[in-house]
């Protein structure tokens, strides 16, 4: 859907290709966000995959010494048969010698002696054979019982891959569809000073200052106050979804002498104007919310030109799908 909707931009941006110089600036401008934001997506899909092939070559490796075991297991019962049909033929010699043991005792004492010697010997290593018949059953017993746990501890990191990828699966899909309810609510606002981009699993709501405040102020403009009232119907309706509101201002040192005494202090103040019209009237939990200034010290562009400067006087709305499924997987590992 992502990619779709990024390609559908940059169709539009191309068929706009006559319009006047400083239109085809822009122009390129928004194709070079679509370029980034579509080769976000490619690496956010790679990172996925090779996680999906770290835990299938686990899997597989797992699978591997399982299966070790079960030959080991077969190798062990084959050893087993042949020292019980060695431990029955002795058994038999045993009985053959008794038989002639009490044949003999009428012969004389040397022949007795000899045979009892034999006798003697015979039965030694009939309780040799028999203690390592002992040794390998319970070698045996061990391995088995190895082989029992292994297998459901198998089974149950297969439950676990298979739960975790649908968490995150359900997670990805949230998103998107977040996305695209914010899109529908905000299309007259977007590329008028609102960006809206989905990255690492998050919803990015950026709007610059020229939507939102005037020049060193704090308090919303009117138009900046429709768009925030647009987001809080959004976010009224998905109760599952965290938010933070960010402000970020350029690197210019503020010289006011009021309460507003330096970047932090605006870009804090901005953060909790933008918090409290997204709570006014609405149903939105306050502890869903979180409101940060972060200052100069995050900016998109570290150029100090006219422009970069301009797109770093921003607020941005970061949304982000509760996990809470997925911690609870996580812990009971």
């Amino acid at each position: 859907m992502n990619i779709k909707l990024l390609s559908f931009s940059c169709a539009i941006i191309v068929l706009s290709s006559c319009v006047p110089q400083r239109l085809m600036e822009e122009t390129k401008s928004k194709l070079t966000t679509c370029e980034t934001d579509l080769a976000n997506l490619k690496k956010t899909n790679q990172d996925n995959e090779e996680k999906l092939a770290t835990l299938t070559e686990k899997i597989a490796k797992e699978e591997k010494e399982l299966a070790g075991l079960q030959r080991d297991t077969s190798i062990m019962a084959t050893n087993l048969r042949l020292l019980q049909n060695k431990y029955d033929k002795l058994n038999a010699v045993n009985d053959q010698l008794l038989d002639k043991y009490n044949k003999m005792l009428v012969g004389s004492e040397r022949d007795n002696a000899a045979l009892s010697g034999k006798l003697q010997m015979t039965q030694e290593q009939l309780l040799r054979k028999e203690d390592e018949l002992k040794a390998l059953e319970m070698r045996l017993n061990k391995q088995q019982q190895d082989l029992d746990a292994l297998s459901a501890e198998l089974k149950k990191r297969e439950a676990r891959v298979s739960e975790l990828e649908g968490i995150l699966k359900s997670k990805d899909q949230a998103t998107a569809e977040l996305k695209k309810k914010l899109q529908d609510a905000l299309l007259g606002f977007e590329g008028k000073g609102l960006t809206i981009t989905q990255k690492n699993g998050k919803v990015y709501v950026s709007m610059d200052e020229s939507l939102l405040f005037e020049s060193g102020k704090t308090a919303v403009q009117p138009k900046g106050v429709e768009a925030l009232k647009n987001v809080a119907k959004v976010l009224e309706q998905n109760p599952e979804i965290n938010i933070l509101v960010e402000g970020h201002t350029d690197d210019v040192p503020m010289k006011g002498a009021g309460e507003i005494k330096d970047n932090w202090d605006l870009s804090v103040m901005r953060a909790t104007s933008v918090t409290k019209i997204l709570l006014q009237n609405s149903k939105t939990e306050p502890t869903r919310i979180t409101s940060a200034g972060r200052g100069e010290f995050f900016p998109l562009d570290p150029a100090k030109t006219p422009e970069a400067r301009k797109k770093n006087r921003r607020t941005e709305i970061i949304l982000t799908p509760k996990l809470d499924e997925l911690l609870k997987v996580l812990e009971s590992n």
